[in-house]
């Protein structure tokens, strides 16, 4: 906004600048001198309302772009966390069957190593 503000500034004193150089170093009669004057302002004028008309349009764009931004983001991490559960959901009866397989496996050398012990 800083920003903004100082290019206008800048716009307007360069403006000023312009018109009272001209005025002074001008060859022309008053009239003309005048009248480019009086069209430069306009000119000026038409460019501060573009200007004004340009940062507010951005100004509108960036907040509806954020509110887009956030909620696409919210939307994003539900659907992260819903894998994440799906997820967990899908590998969890695994584990306890992997976990019995594994029991199994240590009863079976269990056996095997009294067998062995004896013989």
């Amino acid at each position: 906004m800083v920003k903004a503000k100082s290019f206008v500034l800048g716009l307007v004193v360069g403006g000023t600048v312009s018109a009272a150089v001209t005025l002074l170093s001008a060859p022309s009669s008053g009239r003309t001198v005048r009248d480019q004057v009086k069209v430069q302002g306009l000119e000026l004028k038409h460019l501060l309302t573009n200007l004004k008309a340009n940062g507010l349009r951005l100004k509108m764009q960036f907040r509806e772009s954020s509110k887009e931004g956030a909620v696409l983001i919210k939307e994003l991490t539900q659907d992260i966390r819903k894998s994440v559960e799906d997820w967990k959901d899908t590998v969890e009866p695994h584990q306890e069957n992997i976990h019995k397989y594994l029991e199994q496996i240590e009863t079976s050398i269990k056996d095997l190593e009294e067998k062995v012990k004896k013989q």
